[in-house]
């Protein structure tokens, strides 16, 4: 019984180190999915092709939409979205919340907006020495480390216009 608890131990003391060096070793995708509130946007980027994108090396930047911020749109919209004959329109609306580069929180918050990889620009402001809002969505928790860039989680999903 001593036996099998010092090994157990000494497993556990082992797996410590490969444990810890864990952090960020994972890309964007495998991050968001093991966070488990990502559910929607991972549905959402395996419909849209971009799974292999952002598995790529990157660096990103993700804000990254809850299953709450999915849970807002209007009635039928994210149905509508996932349908085969609107990847494109998916595709625009997903890329949105993407900026090229690792862009932590520390940086963002020197910037008031940000050009986003479908081309258009996002608004940010700051308060409090946090960054607050991206557009209209409140970023709830900053610098999730991907191995291929960050992700910042937001509480609504963003709409191209």
């Amino acid at each position: 019984m001593i036996r099998k608890l010092s090994l157990m131990l000494i497993a556990m003391a082992l797996a410590l180190p490969v444990m810890a060096a864990d952090k960020g070793s994972k890309d964007i995708v495998d991050t968001a999915v093991a966070a488990g509130q990502f559910t929607t946007l991972a549905k959402a980027l395996q419909a849209a092709g971009l799974v292999d994108t952002l598995k790529g090396k990157g660096p990103f930047t993700v804000f990254a939409p809850t299953d709450d911020a999915f849970a807002k749109l209007p009635s039928g919209a994210l149905d509508d979205l996932l349908k085969p004959e609107n990847k494109e329109k998916l595709k625009a609306v997903l890329l949105y919340h993407v900026v090229a580069g690792k862009v932590p929180a520390a940086k963002v918050m020197k910037m008031k907006s940000a050009n986003t990889v479908n081309g258009q620009e996002v608004t940010i402001s700051t308060s409090g020495g946090k960054v607050m809002m991206v557009n209209e969505a409140t970023v709830v928790k900053a610098d999730v480390m991907a191995s291929n860039g960050v992700i910042h989680v937001i509480d609504t999903v963003l709409m191209p216009k």
